[in-house]
């Protein structure tokens, strides 16, 4: 029997899974988009041959990943008026607040550079555990988003190996631009 035809639900049913689907959905597109984003920027800014500076590095990444969250939000803003949907001051504020996610995601990046900036390692040790560390909850992300969908464990461990490659991938990248 298909892992998908063992997990079929009533329609009007939420799926199984911790969160309410919506939000689920909301969080972990955030979420993953903020652990690629700290992992393309943390590998871009460790630069071979320059003098490390994990201080800048850490704010580069938390700069980007606020704007970032800030522009997709302002984004949905953009978008909901060109569709005509009128929104109020408050709703557009929440649209870009509600981009906290991306941002949050990158705060294991970040405070792997400022241990670098305590000298407790070094950038290029706080660089590579970041890009393990992002890796590793690609694939938790795309396990929970599988499981909040409501898919078998062995689909949702697929699901989570699919998104684990795009942090791969970005690791691969960095070592052959090294």
């Amino acid at each position: 029997m298909s892992d998908h035809a063992q997990h079929s639900q009533p329609e009007g049913t939420a799926p199984r899974g911790s969160l309410a689907p919506h939000l689920a959905e909301r969080l972990l597109f955030r979420g993953i988009y903020g652990l690629v984003l700290a992992s393309a920027m943390v590998a871009a800014l460790d630069v071979p041959g320059e003098e490390a500076d994990p201080g800048q590095d850490a704010l580069w990444v938390l700069l980007t990943a606020l704007v970032s969250g800030a522009a997709h939000g302002y984004a949905h803003v953009i978008a909901q008026r060109a569709a005509g949907e009128a929104s109020a001051a408050p709703g557009r504020l929440r649209a870009v607040l509600a981009e906290w996610p991306l941002p949050a995601a990158v705060l294991p990046t970040v405070l792997l550079l400022l241990g670098a900036v305590a000298e407790w390692w070094t950038e290029d040790t706080a660089v590579e555990v970041a890009l393990l560390f992002n890796t590793v909850g690609l694939f938790g992300a795309g396990v929970l988003a599988a499981r909040t969908a409501g898919l078998g464990r062995l689909s949702s461990f697929r699901a989570g190996a699919v998104d684990m490659l795009i942090g791969l991938l970005v690791i691969a990248a960095d070592a052959l631009i090294e």
